[in-house]
Order: structure tokens, then C-alpha cells, then sequence
């Protein structure tokens, strides 16, 4: 192997190379579409119609790709795990339940750890689907349905490393995935309850009232003066004063408004009320509206706060655009 540490291969050979890679997965994705046959809807049929959880199991690189489906799964409403076929050997085989359906991968079809697993698992009874490059193989042929993931070659150049096989794998890990999703109805707030630490979490399960400002709200009535809303503005620190009578949203008065009026007629203005000031029905938003929609609303009407009400329409909270 030559020394890397002075390349100097030109650009567009580097390029040219990547292109190329990229074309040939692509193609082989293509051709994998046309491999899908009455097995894989046999498969769907077999997890969905399951009470047990969906285990995935390989070895090598196609193991680290099973660990990426079971993930996929579970987090789109099957409930799934790996299992590694040398820890299954080893007494892992206890995972696994009568009403699971076991998901086995090896892209020879052949693969040592799992021929030696298959007695075993075939002792077990449990439903399995085989996840292989060749359908004529030894896996295949012990399990109840098989997914063709056959290539012409590897993109590697010497046809060795795994790379348009594993591209094949994950592929064919995803259909199954949206498969069943769409069996299922799932919906983005079901995707949101297995990920409430991330942003989609955030947006499908919050609630306006979760970050509104509901404490030391910068209110004031209509018959204050201009000199002491700029006094309840400043205390408030959000730029604006909200006017209300009998817990009744008035109006609203903010910084920009001050400005505008300040230049309009300077003197006399500081003793004039809110009543005469403010911008009457002012934007509103309900509190149990979910944060995505309020954030939505705002970039819309190109406002960063909104005035939130309760469902009688009574002053609840301050949301501002960046309150997340």
C-alpha cells in the first residue's frame, strides 16, 4: 500500500470518484426496487400482526446497520431490538419470547455466527425473516420469508468492503419501517411521544402555556398615562404594555409604538392615556395552542410576541418568538 501521508491526486479524480460511487449505489437502489416481491409484504403482514417485539440480529458491518433498523422501528412504533449473534450464543437467546419475530441479516447468507445460531432459533418456532444477498443460501432457505438484497458488485474496487451491500441494507430496513408506519397511521405526534427530548418532541408536545410569561406581566388600565406605562414598560423588560379593564384585553402598546409617537407630537403626549394610544384588539393567541402553530403565526404576521388569552378570551401570558 502506497504512503498517503503526500497525495496528490487531482480534484477532479477525487470527484469523478465520489460521482461515481454515488451513481452505482443509486442504480443498485433502484434495481433493489424491482427485487421487492410478495416475501417482503409477508414480512410486514408477520411484525405487524405480532404481540412480541421485532429482533434484529447480525453480525459485522451488518450488525451495526440491524442496530440502525431496530432503532428505526422502535421509533416508529414497533417495538424492536438487536440482539448480537455472539451474545445469543452465550445465553442471550433468553431475550427472546414465543410472539417475537426474529429479522436475521447476513449478505452471504452464509455468515458463521448465525449458521450456528439457526438450530437453535429454529427449536424456538419463532416467525423469521432472512435479509440476504443471496436467496439460494442456507439462511434462506431456513427462514419463512426472505428479502432479496442480491448486486451485481460492490462499489469498494476491489469488491471486498461492504458498501453498496450495507447501502442495500439499510434501504430495505427503511421500507420495512415505513411499511408499517403507514399500516399503522403513524403520525407525527406519535413520532413526537418517543422523542420528547428532541426539537420535533418540542414542538408536537408543547404548549403555549408551557413558555408563555405568566408572571409580572407589564399590564396597566386605560387611563394611565403615557409616563407611567413607560415606567410598567420598563419594569417588564419585553417592550411592550398590555391594557386591560375588568381582566378584559384592551389593547397593546409597545416600544415601537413610543417611538412613533414621540416623533408624531412630543409635547403634551407624556400625559396622554393608553386609551388614546394603544393598538386596540392586538394579536392573540389561546393557551393550549401548540407551540409549532404560535411559532408559525408569528413568522407569518412577521411579529416576534404574542398577547395570550385563555379560552374566555381573559389575559394569560406573553409569548415572545424566542421563548423555546
Amino acid at each position: 500500500m502506497s504512503d498517503p501521508s503526500t497525495p496528490s491526486i487531482h480534484s477532479d479524480v477525487l470527484i469523478d470518484s465520489a460521482r461515481r460511487t454515488l451513481s452505482t449505489q443509486a442504480q443498485a437502489l433502484a434495481n433493489l426496487a424491482n427485487q421487492v416481491t410478495e416475501d417482503f409484504a409477508k414480512a410486514v403482514r408477520m411484525i405487524l400482526t405480532s404481540k412480541g417485539r421485532t429482533i434484529i440480529c447480525g453480525m459485522g458491518k451488518s450488525g451495526l446497520i440491524g442496530k440502525k433498523i431496530a432503532a428505526t422501528l422502535a421509533s416508529t412504533g414497533t417495538p424492536s431490538f438487536f440482539l448480537h449473534p455472539g451474545e445469543a450464543f452465550h445465553g442471550d437467546l433468553g431475550m427472546i419470547q414465543p410472539e417475537d419475530v426474529l429479522v436475521l441479516i447476513s449478505f452471504s447468507g452464509e455468515t458463521e455466527e448465525l449458521m450456528r445460531l439457526l438450530p437453535s432459533l429454529k427449536s424456538f418456532g419463532n416467525p423469521s425473516v432472512a435479509m440476504v444477498g443471496n436467496i439460494n443460501s442456507t439462511l434462506a432457505k431456513h427462514c419463512d420469508c426472505v428479502l432479496d438484497l442480491s448486486i451485481d458488485k460492490e462499489t469498494c474496487p476491489n469488491n471486498l468492503a461492504p458498501t453498496t451491500s450495507t447501502t442495500m441494507t439499510t434501504a430495505m430496513g427503511d421500507a420495512l419501517a415505513v411499511a408499517l408506519m403507514e399500516c399503522r397511521n403513524f403520525q407525527p405526534q406519535d413520532f413526537a411521544r418517543f422523542h420528547p427530548g428532541g426539537s420535533l418532541g418540542r414542538k408536537l408536545l408543547t404548549r403555549v402555556k408551557d413558555l408563555m410569561h405568566k408572571e409580572n406581566l407589564p399590564v396597566c388600565t386605560p387611563e394611565t398615562t403615557l409616563k407611567d406605562a413607560i415606567s410598567v414598560m420598563t419594569h417588564g423588560r419585553m417592550g411592550v404594555v398590555l391594557i386591560q379593564e375588568a381582566g378584559k384585553l384592551l389593547g397593546i402598546f409597545t416600544d415601537g409604538d413610543l417611538r412613533r409617537a414621540m416623533l408624531k407630537e412630543s409635547e403634551g403626549m407624556i400625559h396622554k392615556t393608553m386609551a388614546s394610544l394603544m393598538t386596540a384588539n392586538p394579536k392573540t393567541i389561546n393557551e393550549n395552542v401548540m407551540i409549532v402553530q404560535a411559532e408559525e403565526q408569528m413568522l407569518r404576521d412577521k411579529i416576534t410576541l404574542l398577547v395570550v388569552v385563555d379560552d374566555a378570551k381573559n389575559l394569560s401570558g406573553i409569548l415572545e418568538i424566542y421563548d423555546r
